[in-house]
């Protein structure tokens, strides 16, 4: 194993002083190893990563389970690390397999630097870092909506807060000629390695523009011509309704909340999803793949 392996590593710290530890957590916010913020020094400011359950940059995937899943779909990978004298199980020699086999690089650190680059995260002695996700522009993305030879579809999205919810969207724009997919800055979710892996890779095929106002950019859209949809239950018009030829820009909205009272009134016509009275709402991706469906049929019909 190495003489490295044999060094001891010190007393185990206390509970309260372990980052990932519940008892860490039940610390108050100006307690010792805490910012007067509430967050613990030395951690990284960013989002939660895919797998782990510290806080760290929302490009890493760490776990042994999740870094296996990320590279079976397919995510980008800038970098793959691996402990130094970790022990390993028949998960990790699948990792090792994987990355021998596909010509990525696994760059060797001490558990300690792992410790520090993934913000105190749960790793297991293994993770990948995933290149910053470069958003497209939604004016280009309009142009070139326009310009294809398919019926133009762009989604909107309104409050999508769950990655996995605005991957599975990106999935289906992708699936159903879709050109492009808008979200905003604030308030919604990003795509980071959980949308990735959601999006089963579709994420690097269709542009995902993200943008400071809707609102604004739900103007331009139908300055240019498009025809902007929005998803509301109580809506009186029929999504089968919605798709005469002309491009269309589809606005899909939090599930329970919907959609927020400025973009509905930025949206030429709401249109409903008939379902049972029996459920309260549709999940916002499946509601987005049906949408998607029909408006592309009605497109298509034309």
């Amino acid at each position: 194993m190495g003489k490295r392996s044999l060094r001891g590593k010190g007393p185990t710290p206390k509970a309260e002083d372990r980052p990932y530890h519940k008892a860490f957590r039940k610390r108050g916010p100006n307690e010792p190893g805490r910012t007067p913020g509430g967050k613990p020094k030395g951690q990284f400011s960013g989002r939660r990563q895919y797998g782990g359950t510290a806080t760290a940059g929302a490009d890493w995937v760490i776990g042994r389970n999740p870094v296996w899943e990320a590279l079976q779909a397919g995510l980008p990978v800038k970098r793959a690390y691996v402990a130094d004298g970790v022990e390993r199980d028949d998960r990790l020699r699948d990792i090792l397999a994987f990355a021998a086999n596909n010509g990525i690089s696994l760059l060797q650190a001490t558990r300690q630097e792992l410790d520090r680059l993934t913000g105190g995260g749960v790793h297991q002695g293994v993770a990948l870092q995933l290149p910053s996700y470069e958003y497209a522009n939604a004016q280009t993305v309009l142009e070139d909506a326009l310009a294809s030879d398919e019926a133009a579809l762009v989604v909107a999205l309104d409050s999508i807060t769950d990655p996995r919810n605005l991957g599975a969207i990106i999935r289906s724009a992708a699936a159903f000629g879709a050109q492009g997919v808008i979200i905003p800055e604030r308030r919604s979710a990003q795509v980071t390695a959980a949308a990735w892996k959601t999006s089963a890779g579709a994420a690097a095929r269709i542009p995902v523009a993200r943008v400071t106002n809707l609102n604004r950019t739900l103007k331009s859209y139908a300055e240019a011509g498009f025809q902007v949809v929005g998803l509301a239950g109580e809506a009186e018009t029929d999504i089968t309704a919605v798709g005469d030829g002309s491009p269309v820009l589809l606005v899909v909205g939090a599930e329970g909340s919907g959609l927020s009272h400025l973009v509905r009134q930025n949206c030429d016509v709401l249109a409903r999803i008939a379902i049972t009275s029996e459920v309260e709402s549709l999940n916002a991706s499946v509601a987005a793949s049906i949408a998607l469906y029909e408006i592309t049929r009605a497109q298509l019909a034309e």
